[in-house]
């Protein structure tokens, strides 16, 4: 009985997402969770309430995070 070899398949890396820059995406998780920095009206920012205008922050330094993270881990 004839027996066919298999192909070698292509050797392909394990790809690990254990990386140290995954530890900074808890930041914007964790900040807007501390209510007492924004639970209070002033300082006015353009007439806003402090809630919004931090509200507004907050995306911002979850953008600016994800896109250090991406940058930091990403494979060239």
């Amino acid at each position: 009985m004839w027996l066919m070899a298999e192909p070698e398949s292509p050797k392909t890396e394990v790809r690990s997402d254990r990386s140290p820059w995954n530890w900074l995406l808890v930041i914007p998780i964790v900040v807007p969770l501390l209510t007492p920095l924004f639970n209070h009206d002033s300082p006015r920012l353009w007439g806003f309430p402090a809630f919004y205008w931090l509200q507004f922050l907050f995306i911002l330094l979850g953008v600016a995070t994800t896109s250090v993270v991406y940058q930091m881990t990403r494979r060239r």
